[in-house]
């Protein structure tokens, strides 16, 4: 971009003030090399500096329901210790207004092992200590879900965890939890919703001085590691269910550089599992994330260690962890191939639903502290699969859909049982008010275990619900953007030009998402089902520079002899059906 002088002057003039103030001498840095470059640099080097500080100074990151996530870096629009002091500022000036008298509010601070993240989680204590908010911070990197799970331990009023999840290297972020006594009911300990992000964002102010906000470096208490314990404890007496005792299982288990390890290696072993292998390559945090292109165990090659020492070993199951463990995936070799693959989400959270479903049948689950069946809840997000439903009206439960993202899938009112198809479950909501690839993964591996002892697979499971419920096999089409307005776009042209029919099936209802739907909060998607039952759903990333599209088809199988069948037409529609959404989008 081309700036002309007065933007320009008004830009670096901006940049000055910032660099001025900064707490951070590396962001400093980074800005006053940029302005060297500006004023002594090459017309071709001055112009890309020129570029990258306005990007940097184009407006401030949003605060939302999902926090705070962006790229390292110096200026308003990056994450760095000003905008997450500003943050801190906001969410303790609501803290304070929700107190009202006689309330000194609590807030818990966990980070991961990105860069700066334990910088960040520092500064947030800081802010909060002065402001006099009861703080506590986690002892070390741990994953997202023990900060959940610290939320409801220690009964705070909210909950702040560092980390950027499975975004790139470059990335860092920040997630905000409520609970005590800042929300009531089955939200308390999940992640903000609407209207507690638009009442924090409202109290972010860039107009004082940053100086204006008081810190107080030691103005936290450190918590106990036996938090740590308790949660690893606490999931694996989820686990320790009389009549499940098999543990003859060979796992291979990568944390993707990321902080799951340690944790989920103890829970594994406290659970029965003593045959565990960590990929050794990824086995440790490393915030460069150096043997896979993005960690997120979705992405196509990520999971390529962990399946080279899965054949070596001739192990029976892979577990992965995103780098801040609150996703689960899960690899087996299948018998009809004699090939391993990574099972998709909606796969493994039928798997669990079913598995959850037979143990409350036979009394082995507690539901909300007693053993009972009655009052069970499911619930999954609307670009899940529509096999959960089937599954809980099979054994007489309720079932429950909600908007994308556990901070809707949470505030299911009695959850037993939630998930979402991008390898998100959460198997004990009474523990972990959100997903956890912890005790989702060990629960996987009991479910595992005591098929093998049976002779039988994970893939033997799938068949049976296929048989029970019809075939519902998925995909999906991930468009990443380099300009987010291009995501708009697209969603416009879809608008303005809706597609009639999907794999040669016409469109029976087309719902635009955000005029609401069934009872849902508005939210910008798009969502057909076509006269062949068809799904699908188009929306934008809420974490990510991506349009998403879910796909579902339902094939009817009749008996064992039919899946093949069945599978290569499903597979042949779900291929027609990405011709078609890619045509609608004008890709």
């Amino acid at each position: 971009m081309t700036l002309i002088p007065a933007e320009l002057e008004e830009l670096t003039a901006a940049a000055q003030k910032w660099a001025d103030s900064d707490p951070d001498p590396d962001t400093v840095r980074q800005l006053r090399t940029l302005l060297r470059t500006i004023a002594d640099g090459t017309d071709d080097a001055a112009a890309a500096a020129s570029a990258e500080l306005a990007d940097r100074f184009a407006g401030t990151l949003e605060f939302g329901t999902a926090g705070l996530r962006a790229e390292l870096g110096a200026g308003p629009n990056r994450m760095n210790r000003v905008v997450v002091r500003r943050t801190a500022a906001g969410i303790a000036s609501f803290l304070q207004d929700t107190a009202g008298e006689n309330w000194t509010p609590s807030a818990v601070i966990g980070y991961d092992a990105r860069y700066k993240s334990r910088d960040f989680a520092l500064e947030t204590a800081a802010v909060f200590g002065a402001a006099g908010i009861e703080t506590f911070l986690l002892p070390c990197t741990l994953p997202t879900p023990l900060l959940a799970y610290a939320v409801r331990a220690l009964d705070t009023d909210a909950g702040v965890m560092v980390t950027a999840s499975h975004n790139p290297a470059a990335d860092n972020g920040y997630k905000v939890y409520l609970g005590g006594r800042t929300v009531k009911g089955p939200g308390r300990g999940a992640q903000i919703v609407t209207p507690y992000d638009a009442e924090i964002a409202a109290r972010i102010d860039y107009s004082v001085p940053l100086s204006s906000i008081d810190l107080a470096p030691d103005g936290y208490t450190e918590v106990s590691e036996s938090l740590i314990a308790d949660y690893i404890g606490a999931v694996d007496r989820l686990m320790h269910a009389e009549g499940y005792p098999e543990r003859d299982l060979d796992i291979v288990l990568t944390p993707m550089h990321g902080v799951g390890g340690e944790t989920m290696s103890s829970v594994l072993r406290g659970a029965g599992f003593t045959s565990v292998t960590l990929v050794p390559e990824q086995a440790l945090p490393d915030p460069d994330f150096p043997t896979v292109a993005f960690p997120n165990p979705e992405e196509p090659g990520a999971l390529d260690l962990a399946l080279k020492l899965a054949v070596e070993r001739n192990a029976d199951l892979v577990l992965a962890n995103d780098p801040d463990a609150d996703r689960a995936a899960v690899a087996a070799k299948d018998p009809a191939t004699g090939e391993w693959r990574m099972l998709r989400g909606d796969e493994v959270g039928a798997l669990l639903g079913r598995h959850i479903a037979r143990r409350i049948a036979a009394g082995r689950w507690k539901v909300r502290g007693e053993k009972t069946r009655n009052g069970v809840v499911f619930a999954n997000s609307i670009v899940s699969s529509r096999l959960l439903a089937r599954i809980a009206e099979a054994a007489g439960f309720e079932h429950q859909e909600t908007l994308t993202g556990f901070k809707w899938i949470s505030r299911v009112p009695k959850l037993t049982y939630g998930y979402e198809e991008a390898l998100g479950y959460c198997v004990a909501p009474g523990l972990v008010r959100d997903k956890d690839g912890i005790s989702a993964g060990v629960l996987i591996a009991e479910l595992a275990a005591s098929l093998k002892a049976a002779g039988r697979t994970l893939f033997d499971e799938l068949d049976e619900l296929a048989l029970q419920h019809g075939l519902h096999q998925s995909d999906q089409l991930s468009v990443r953007v380099q300009n987010l307005g291009l995501r708009t776009e697209m969603m416009q042209r879809l608008r303005e030009f809706p597609p009639t029919s999907f794999a040669g099936s016409p469109v029976a209802t087309a719902v635009d998402l955000s005029e609401g739907a069934g009872g849902l909060p508005p939210t910008d998607g798009l969502r057909y089902i076509t006269e062949d039952n068809t799904r699908v759903i188009i929306r934008p990333s809420g974490t990510e520079p991506k349009l998403k599209c879910y796909l579902e088809v339902i094939e009817p199988v009749g008996s064992a002899a039919d899946l093949p069948a069945a599978r290569a037409n499903a597979r042949a529609t779900l291929d027609a059906v990405l011709a078609d959404v890619r045509t609608a989008l004008g890709l």
